[in-house]
């Protein structure tokens, strides 16, 4: 039996990943330099540590550019076009039915938890949630299961009384690794990525009624 929905937040409840690639692209280009969507892969739904889309031009290639001007002017770029983005379709749905259903509900994000607050405010989620869990909390955040770990932890449930909601391969992965269902409604971005670990696949929520999904058995591909 279902108790509890687990949601990532970047590119899953508001697609903040498409809007973060079009601004680091774009940023790329001024200076010559194409950044490929593979390159950039490498740090949705997780860290900077493996591809740190800040420094790259700078650290491996040695361009001369300010820092502190290109982090600005890439982040200004990104807020423009957060201003058209709206809550993905079905997430208000599934949050109302969710709490009408009793469900327990949780955020479990790679993301810093000023960043993941300040826009769940913004957009008047943060009450649906009794637990966020984000990178402040953990040693490593995805596709390390700890965040999911924790989450399931406070929450007081089982991995297998869990469903994730998620769009990345990374956030699947660490779905998987805690034993999570994972739901991946994929947006412009992630849609493109390969996934390469047991999940149930969604363009967004609408297309599965929230009934079905805490009331039929789960189906899963790879």
């Amino acid at each position: 039996m279902i108790k509890a929905l687990v949601f990532d937040f970047d590119g899953t409840i508001i697609d903040t990943e498409t809007a973060w690639y079009i601004a680091f692209r774009d940023a790329y280009k001024e200076h010559g330099v194409n950044l490929t969507l593979e390159m950039y892969s490498q740090c949705i739904g997780t860290s900077l540590k493996t591809f740190n889309p800040y420094e790259y031009l700078i650290t491996d290639l040695n361009l001369p550019i300010d820092r502190e001007a290109f982090r600005e002017s890439v982040q200004l770029q990104h807020a423009a076009l957060m201003n058209k983005e709206q809550v993905r379709p079905g997430i208000q749905n599934y949050l109302e039915a969710a709490r009408e259903a009793g469900l327990k509900l949780a955020v479990a994000s790679s993301s810093k938890r000023e960043w993941v607050e300040q826009h769940l405010e913004q957009l008047k989620l943060k009450d649906y949630f009794e637990v966020i869990r984000t990178a402040d909390d953990v040693a490593h955040v995805k596709p390390d299961p700890e965040l999911y770990n924790q989450a399931l932890e406070a929450l007081g449930v089982t991995a297998d009384e869990a469903v994730a909601i998620e769009d990345s391969p990374n956030g699947a992965r660490a779905a998987a690794a805690a034993g999570i269902h994972c739901v991946v409604i994929s947006n412009t971005i992630t849609g493109t990525l390969n996934f390469d670990m047991p999940h149930q696949r969604l363009s967004c929520l609408t297309d599965l009624e929230f009934n079905e999904l805490i009331s039929k058995p789960l189906v899963t591909t790879v």
